[in-house]
C-alpha cells in the first residue's frame, strides 16, 4: 500500500514547491477529490486482482506463473517507476504528469477488460502499473501545493483513509463486482470500472488543480531509473519462473545477476551524487540509521502483508469453494481490525517509538499463526467463519504497523531529503508487496502440487506458505527494535 505522508513532511515538500500559475484563493474540496480518485483506483487495482485470479485462470486457461504475473506485473511496474514518476512531475509539472498518467491508466484498464488472452492481460497490467507510477507520486505534491494549514492536515487525513479503504477492502469490492457479473463480463468489470472514474476525474483536473513543479529542476537520472527497474524485474521474474520450472540453473544465475545489478546501481548513484548531478536516489539518506533500518523493516513487513491477500484468496475460493463475494466478505474482518487499530495508532501519532511500532508486525505474526492452526483443524469440513477472530487479529497487526512505521521511517529522514524519502518509502512498500506475492507463490504452488493439487491440498499449501510469512513478521518486528527508539515526530 502506498504510504501516508505526515503533515510535517508535506509542509517540507511544499516549501520546495514552485507553483506555476495562481491557485484559487480559497481552494475547494474539488482538487482533493480529483487526486484521491487517482489514488484510490491505483491502490485498489493492486489488491482487487487477487480475488479475481481464480476466475481469470479458469476463463483464460492461465498457468500458476501467469496468474501471479497478473498481480505481480502491475506491482513491479508500479514500484520501479514511482521515483522516476516523481522526478518527471518535478521537471514537467505535477498536474500535467498526473493527467497523463490517468489517461494512460484508463487506456490500460480498458485493454485489461478486453484482453482475449492471458498474455495480453499481463502486458496490459504492466502498462497499468507504469501509468500508476506516473500518476501517484504527483498526489502528495499537489495536496501540499493546493492546501495550507489545517486544511492540509485534514486533506492528508482523508488521503490516509482512502489508502486504507482501497487496500483492505479491495478484495470485497472485487468479489462484489465479479458476483454481480454485469453483462456477463465476470472479472473484466474490475478493470472496466476504472474507465468512467478516470473520465470523471479528468473532466475536473484542469479547473481544480493548479500546476506546480519542484524547485531547482535537475535532469532526470535515466540510467538510475533503468538500473532500478531492471534489478527489481529480474528478481521477480526469477522467482516466478523458478517455481514454475523447478528451479533450473538459469534462475539462480538471474538472481546472481540481480545482485550484480544492485551493486552497479549503488555505484552509479554514489558516483552521480559525488559529481553533484542529482541521482535518482540520494545515497546520503541512508546515513540515518533510523531511516535505513526502518526502510528495511518496511520491505520485510510488506513482503509478509501483500502476499497474504494473494494466498488467502486462493485458499478460500479454490480450496473451500467460496464465491468471490463470499471470499471478499471474509476480508472485511481484516478491514475491521485494520481500521480499529489505525484509530488507536492515530492517537499516539506524536509519540511513535520503535518499541510501540514493533508490536504491530509481531501481532501480525500471531494472527498468521492462529490462522494456520485453525486452517489445519478445519481441514475441508469446518466452517470458515471460525477464521474471523484470527483475521481480525491479523488486521489489528496491519493497522498497528502501516501508519506508525511510515511515520517512524520518515522521522529518520534528513529534512532536506523529506520528499525523496517518502518516494523511496512508497517504492519499498509496493516493491515488498509485489516480491512477496512472488515468494508466496514459490512456496504455495509447489506445496499444492506435492499434496496432489486437488481441493483437499489447499489447506496444506496455505498453512505451509504462512510459515515464512510468520517468520517475516517476526523479523520485521526485530528490525524495528534495532532502529533507534526515538519518536518519529515531535
Amino acid at each position: 500500500m502506498t504510504s501516508e505522508l505526515s503533515p510535517e513532511v508535506a509542509a517540507q515538500e511544499h516549501e520546495r514547491t514552485e507553483p506555476v500559475g495562481a491557485p484559487a484563493a480559497a481552494p475547494s474540496a474539488g482538487a482533493l477529490l480529483v487526486v484521491l480518485v487517482g489514488t484510490f483506483i491505483t491502490v485498489l487495482d493492486f489488491f482487487i486482482a487477487n480475488v479475481a485470479v481464480p476466475a481469470i485462470k479458469a476463463d483464460l486457461d492461465a498457468t500458476a506463473a501467469q496468474a501471479q504475473l497478473i498481480v505481480v506485473g502491475y506491482g513491479v511496474a508500479f514500484t520501479s517507476g514511482l521515483i522516476t514518476g516523481g522526478r518527471l512531475g518535478d521537471l514537467y509539472g505535477r498536474r500535467r504528469m498526473f493527467a497523463l498518467g490517468m489517461v494512460l491508466f484508463m487506456v490500460a484498464s480498458a485493454a485489461c477488460s478486453l484482453a482475449p488472452t492471458v498474455t495480453v492481460l499481463a502486458v496490459a497490467r504492466i502498462a497499468q502499473g507504469a501509468s500508476a507510477a506516473l500518476m501517484v507520486p504527483q498526489v502528495l505534491g499537489i495536496i501540499g501545493t493546493v492546501y495550507t494549514g489545517e486544511a492540509r492536515d485534514r486533506a492528508f487525513n482523508v488521503y490516509g483513509l482512502v489508502i486504507g479503504l482501497a487496500g483492505v477492502f479491495g478484495q470485497f469490492i472485487g468479489g462484489a463486482l465479479i458476483t454481480v457479473d454485469m453483462a456477463g463480463l465476470s472479472w473484466r468489470t474490475i478493470f472496466l470500472i476504472n474507465v468512467p472514474l478516470c473520465l470523471a476525474s479528468l473532466a475536473f483536473t484542469r479547473r481544480t488543480i493548479p500546476e506546480s513543479r519542484g524547485q531547482g529542476g535537475t535532469r532526470l537520472d535515466l540510467t538510475g531509473a533503468l538500473l532500478v527497474t531492471a534489478t527489481l524485474a529480474l528478481v521477480v521474474f526469477a522467482l516466478l519462473e523458478g517455481q514454475e520450472r523447478d528451479w533450473p540453473v538459469w534462475v539462480w544465475e538471474s538472481l546472481a545477476g540481480a545482485a550484480v545489478l544492485l551493486a552497479v546501481t549503488v555505484w552509479h548513484l554514489r558516483r552521480r551524487a559525488a559529481a553533484g548531478r542529482g541521482p535518482l536516489v540520494e545515497p546520503g539518506m541512508f546515513r540515518s540509521r533510523l531511516f535505513s533500518v526502518g526502510l528495511l523493516a518496511t520491505v520485510v513487513y510488506f513482503l509478509a502483508m501483500g502476499s497474504f491477500f494473494f494466498t488467502l484468496a486462493l485458499y478460500l475460493q479454490l480450496g473451500r469453494g467460496l464465491s468471490p463475494l463470499e471470499s471478499g466478505l471474509l476480508f472485511l474482518a481484516l478491514g475491521a481490525g485494520y481500521f480499529g487499530a489505525s484509530l488507536v495508532s492515530a492517537r499516539f501519532a506524536a509519540s511513535v517509538t520503535a518499541r510501540r511500532v514493533a508490536a504491530g508486525p509481531l501481532t501480525l505474526a500471531v494472527g498468521y499463526s492462529a490462522i494456520a492452526l485453525t486452517v489445519r483443524e478445519l481441514d475441508l469440513s469446518g466452517s470458515v467463519l471460525l477464521l474471523l477472530p484470527m483475521l481480525l487479529v491479523a488486521g489489528l497487526g496491519m493497522g498497528l504497523t502501516t501508519g506508525p512505521l511510515t511515520n517512524l521511517v520518515l522521522g529518520g529522514a534528513v529534512p532536506e531529503h523529506a520528499a525523496a524519502a517518502s518516494g523511496l518509502l512508497n517504492t519499498a512498500q509496493e516493491g515488498g508487496a509485489a516480491v512477496g506475492v512472488a515468494i508466496a507463490g514459490a512456496v504455495f504452488f509447489p506445496a499444492l502440487a506435492d499434496a496432489g493439487g486437488k481441493a483437499g491440498a489447499y489447506p496444506h499449501a496455505f498453512t505451509t506458505t504462512l510459515i515464512p510469512l510468520i517468520c517475516l513478521g517476526v523479523l520485521a518486528s526485530l528490525l524495528v527494535l534495532a532502529a533507534p527508539g526515538r519518536a518519529a515526530r515531535d
